[in-house]
């Protein structure tokens, strides 16, 4: 009993803090990391080739839309492109930090995205497809966060703050629709 009581300091247990110090190999992750990696991986991979369609559908909506009214949508498509971008970075880091291997092969990437590239050419379907998209990695970042629980504090935060900007692009676009 006195052994056991030896590890806890202040109620922590200092015999896990010092195994961290262990297996360097492994990067950010401890003996304490709770989470499933390999399925957390694979979800990362998978909402990464989805920010990656996002990139390239607004790269591509930015650069086809026209029209002298336009120029604020355009605008919008842009910036939101930048903050897919951003998020496909964040995820890309994650799944390193894991120990995992970011998946960027665009030969399987529309396979792997939640959401669909769009190639129309009227500024409304362009912008309903922008909608649909978003709605669709809201959805996808819920039920990544509902499998993630607790046992990740690290990736479930960086989703939450993706989930979040994802709903202001969301609101962003319904109300270009209006």
């Amino acid at each position: 009993m006195h052994e056991i009581n030896s590890n806890l300091r202040n109620g922590m247990d200092t015999a896990a803090i010092r195994a961290a110090a262990r297996n360097l190999d492994d990067g950010a992750v401890t003996d304490g990391y709770q989470g499933n990696r390999e399925e957390v991986i694979a979800m990362l991979n998978g909402a990464l080739a989805t920010e990656l369609v996002c990139v390239l559908r607004y790269k591509r909506h930015y650069y086809t839309v026209s029209g002298i009214h336009n120029g604020p949508v355009k605008a919008e498509f842009l910036e939101h492109a930048a903050e897919e971008q951003a998020h496909a970075d964040l995820l890309a880091e994650r799944i390193v930090q894991l120990n995992g291997k970011p998946d960027f092969n665009p030969a399987s990437l529309t396979e792997r995205s939640h959401a669909e590239y769009d190639d129309t050419e009227d500024l409304a379907s362009m912008i309903k497809a922008n909608l649909i998209a978003e709605r669709v990695a809201i959805e996808s970042y819920r039920q990544m966060l509902a499998k993630i629980g607790d046992s990740d504090p690290t990736t479930r935060q960086m989703l939450v703050g993706i989930m979040a900007k994802e709903e202001e692009h969301a609101d962003d676009m319904r109300d270009l629709l209006e």
